[in-house]
């Protein structure tokens, strides 16, 4: 699809599932025409589960794409086995970024301590533009509680540039709403979670938070930066409206 109609999905999409629970939004997206051909991008981290359920739940053939950025926590990688394995997710796409590029631009993997944009860059925004070529739109769990940059996040988003939509069904949950479903479907929890890391990314750029912190205090901690950039457009975040 273009880009010029990916305005007009969205704000019809927002305009159909507006009321509707989470649950109902990704079932419809991932069966409304308007939408077209979907994947989920997932972390695997922290509150990955709740989305990857209801994903099983609504469609478990949905692709499933999730970024090795070959600097995880071995328990990151481990919780992605097993949770593909227990919900019996029937496409997952693992990507990495080229090896070609990585000998090219971070050859030691140092990358990440002078200039962790553009490690980011390399080693996780290029695989998924790759990842997402032919398809008319990707799923995120990003919620409005998650930062002021998400605090207007509506269920469907334009993404500029690419004529494709980003879907964010669990937009308005809270974080009482993420613990209580992970309660009631018994689910497991990444096990870094309990050792104080409430958001997890790569291990050199993700620390343990403290009592009182902010979350993603751990990410990135002590530098200018608090997005890995696949949500960014020509280096800046996209702010949505409720109506985009």
């Amino acid at each position: 699809m273009q880009p010029s109609d990916t305005a007009s999905r969205v704000a019809a999409l927002n305009a159909r599932y507006r009321h509707h629970s989470a649950s109902d939004v990704l079932r419809a997206a991932l069966n409304d025409p308007e939408a077209g051909d979907l994947a989920l991008v997932s972390s695997f981290g922290a509150e990955s589960v709740v989305l990857l359920h209801m994903v099983a739940l609504a469609r478990r053939e949905t692709p499933v794409i999730f970024i090795d950025t070959q600097m995880l926590f071995a328990e990151t990688l481990t919780y992605q086995q097993e949770l593909a394995e227990r919900l019996d997710l029937r496409d997952m796409r693992i990507i990495r970024a080229d090896a070609a590029d990585l000998a090219a631009r971070d050859p030691d993997g140092a990358l990440h301590r002078t200039a962790p944009d553009a490690c980011c860059t390399l080693r996780k925004t290029a695989p998924l533009q790759r990842a997402l070529q032919g398809f008319d739109g990707w799923i995120t769990g990003r919620k409005r509680y998650q930062g002021q940059t998400r605090a207007s996040l509506a269920f469907f988003e334009a993404e500029p540039g690419t004529g494709r939509i980003k879907v964010n069904p669990l937009a308005h949950w809270a974080p009482e709403d993420i613990r209580t479903y992970m309660e009631e479907n018994r689910l497991p929890r990444h096990p870094l979670v309990a050792r104080g890391y409430p958001s997890i990314g790569c291990m050199p750029c993700t620390s343990r938070v403290g009592n009182g912190e902010d979350p993603r205090a751990g990410r990135w901690r002590g530098q200018d930066k608090t997005e890995c950039g696949i949500h960014f457009v020509n280096g800046k975040i996209v702010r949505q409206g409720e109506n985009a």
